[in-house]
């Protein structure tokens, strides 16, 4: 077993995603700051772990990423979308979305990653700028999400929720063509799940992964 890097919490400094344990782990430890996020993300890393565990810093290989342009759309969704049976705005209630997102049941999973210092510490990203919410009405009834980072012309998908058939699929969807429209040229889905694949996201090795990040930086620098 490779050894974990222990992420000091004085110093803004992460290993090099190439030297992730085999599972994806770069290092534990450090802090949530603003600063540390987003250096984090720049790297293609990100933290994810669960109540009483420490911080703990992913870069998976391969890596589920998304072409805005490659966009699928069921034939069971045309008609919400073309009907506009849901509204949707942004960055309405970032807040209301993140907790929506952390209490939110998922098939296989006991607990959250969504823990009260996460919500705060993207809070703080989304006052900055950084982060951002999609917002899916029902009438006037919030009834799904979905919240992620913006950095550049990278999208980075956090979490979502959804409180009625369809809702959160309906947000994405017209996220991901709203993000098109603005020059987006990947959209980061993190964890390989069949729910994401289905919009027509793709595994990259983190090779490649991290080669559109460092264009997107060099872009946006």
């Amino acid at each position: 077993m490779s050894p974990i890097y222990l992420i000091p919490p004085d110093e803004l400094v992460f290993p090099h995603p190439n030297e992730a344990s085999p599972d994806g782990i770069v290092g534990i430890g450090g802090d949530l700051s603003p600063e540390r996020l987003l250096l984090a993300y720049r790297f293609g890393i990100f933290p994810w772990y669960g109540e009483g565990d420490p911080i703990i810093w992913w870069s998976p290989d391969p890596r589920l990423v998304l072409f805005p342009d490659k966009l699928k759309i069921a034939k069971s969704m045309r008609s919400y979308l073309n009907r506009d049976r849901f509204r949707w705005t942004t960055d309405q209630c970032f807040s209301e979305v993140i907790h929506r997102c952390s209490t939110s049941d998922r098939k296989g999973q006991d607990g959250t990653w969504i823990l009260p210092e996460m919500e705060e510490a993207y809070i703080k990203l989304h006052l900055m700028g950084y982060a951002h919410s999609v917002e899916v009405w029902q009438e006037d009834q919030l009834v799904g999400g979905l919240y992620g980072l913006r950095i550049g012309d990278v999208f980075y998908g956090e979490s979502m929720f959804t409180e009625v058939p369809n809702a959160s699929k309906f947000g994405f969807i017209k996220w991901v063509q709203h993000l098109q429209g603005e020059g987006i040229v990947l959209i980061d889905c993190q964890q390989d799940t069949a729910h994401l694949r289905q919009f027509g996201a793709e595994l990259i090795s983190r090779e490649s992964f991290l080669d559109y990040l460092r264009s997107n930086w060099m872009r946006s620098s």
